[in-house]
């Protein structure tokens, strides 16, 4: 019996934020090189952590909010996502440590949360 969970990894940035601020603000050439360095080293973040990636998951587009009152259109931080198996939440949390979505594109975190069991089931 595995003694992994299952953990689901969100990525957050903000369109209006600093660190998204000054992204716009390079020289578009410098942006560019940064796009083939940031997506390089995503890629080579995917190969290292292929083995625990249950769904490598993507981007994320447009939000709608669905509740009592209807569906209305809402923006939140929430950029993209991963699935990942690992012994501890702790461990999950290591594999993202300086990930390339912050550390080299603009965005902010990753936040990374247990898949809890549905209840009764």
């Amino acid at each position: 019996m595995s003694t992994e969970q299952t953990f689901l990894a969100v990525y957050l940035g903000s369109v209006s934020g600093a660190k998204m601020a000054a992204w716009q603000a390079l020289p578009e050439a410098e942006r560019k090189a940064k796009e083939q360095e940031g997506l390089a080293a995503w890629h080579g973040w995917v190969e290292k952590h292929k083995a625990v990636i249950v769904e490598l998951g993507g981007p994320l587009g447009k939000t709608r909010r669905i509740d009592a009152g209807g569906v209305t259109e809402v923006s939140n931080a929430l950029t993209g996502f991963t699935v990942v198996r690992a012994a501890s939440q702790e461990a999950a949390a290591e594999l993202f440590k300086n990930h390339p979505h912050f550390a080299i594109f603009p965005g902010e975190a990753v936040e990374v949360m247990p898949v809890l069991p549905i209840p009764g089931r």
